[in-house]
């Protein structure tokens, strides 16, 4: 079983995807599954029966499905969705470190770290899969899609857990830098707390009354044009957006930011203005060697 108790799935990474895994209804009656899959994905009816037919969906164990099999209300089903047309994103992802164990990248604005929505094989993910030949690399922790800097992946699954859990428990010591305007009237260094929720579904993360479970460290490293500064971030917790959130509650929305305060509308191939926030630099203390690991960004934010 995997780390949340889910079995692994039974068919393996292809081309740097993984398979597309369904969770049946238990509350539908269909007669049979092809049926409620060619329901479930009507753009791609025909292809789902091909693959039906041809012996490539199957269930949680590796059975394969044939057109005859009844429906199989509350089963599970794995099959290979054909990726969709994606538009190249022009950006490249520079490897800083690679061992046994680990991938570390430099990631480029606008490139998504996991397959989501309109982007599937422009990811980091999928790329380096492909380039490197490493089905099983996983991301250790998230950046969002506007979000350039260090990234840190593991290379398989054995390992997968020990890495992500250093995250999940606070034990990696993150620094960002950020551009924003500058202002007088903001006291700093400052440490902002607030609670921070984000609702599937709403673009904005917001802050509400309670307990704080968001911690950001904030301190100007000094001034940069057109009334801007530069800052360092150091979270000491690691909720959605909460760098950006608590950016603008200060009064210091990051430069070119599209979701803070305010939404704006930016077409997908729009790279003319980039998110002002750099993931500078990740330490840890490597669970499985005690080793200090220090990784740094080798890019600049280009408004600072």
């Amino acid at each position: 079983m995997s780390r949340r108790g889910r079995r692994p799935a039974p068919l393996p990474v292809r081309d740097g995807l993984n398979p597309t895994r369904v969770a049946l209804p238990r509350d539908e009656s269909w007669g049979s599954l092809v049926e409620f899959l060619e329901a479930r994905f009507p753009a791609d009816a025909a292809r789902v029966r091909e693959q039906v037919a041809a012996g490539e969906v199957v269930d949680e164990l590796g059975r394969p499905y044939t057109l005859a099999s009844p429906y199989p209300a509350g089963g599970l089903v794995f099959l290979f969705r054909d990726p969709p047309v994606e538009a190249r994103v022009p950006f490249e992802v520079e490897v800083l470190h690679q061992d046994d164990d680990l991938v570390v990248v430099d990631k480029p604005h606008f490139l998504a770290v996991t397959p989501r929505g309109a982007w599937v094989a422009e990811t980091v993910l999928v790329r380096l899969r492909r380039e490197l030949g490493l089905p099983e690399l996983s991301p250790a922790h998230r950046l969002d899609r506007p979000t350039a800097g260090v990234l840190v992946l593991t290379t398989r699954r054995e390992v997968r857990g020990l890495y992500q859990n250093l995250f999940a428990q606070r034990a990696v010591a993150k620094v960002y830098e950020a551009v924003a305007p500058l202002r007088d009237d903001v006291d700093l260094p400052t440490v902002v707390r607030s609670r921070i929720v984000k609702q599937h579904g709403v673009m904005q993360a917001a802050q509400v009354p309670g307990e704080a479970n968001a911690v950001t460290h904030v301190e100007l490293l000094r001034p940069a044009p057109e009334g801007r500064g530069l800052y360092r971030l150091t979270p000491e917790t690691g909720r959605t957006h909460q760098l950006r959130v608590h950016m603008a509650s200060l009064g210091l929305p990051l430069v070119g930011d599209d979701l803070y305060p305010e939404v704006r509308e930016v077409a997908p191939d729009d790279y003319s203005d980039p998110l002002q926030l750099l993931a500078r630099s990740i330490a840890f203390d490597d669970p499985r060697t005690g080793e200090r690991r220090e990784f740094a960004s080798r890019r600049a934010l280009a408004r600072a």
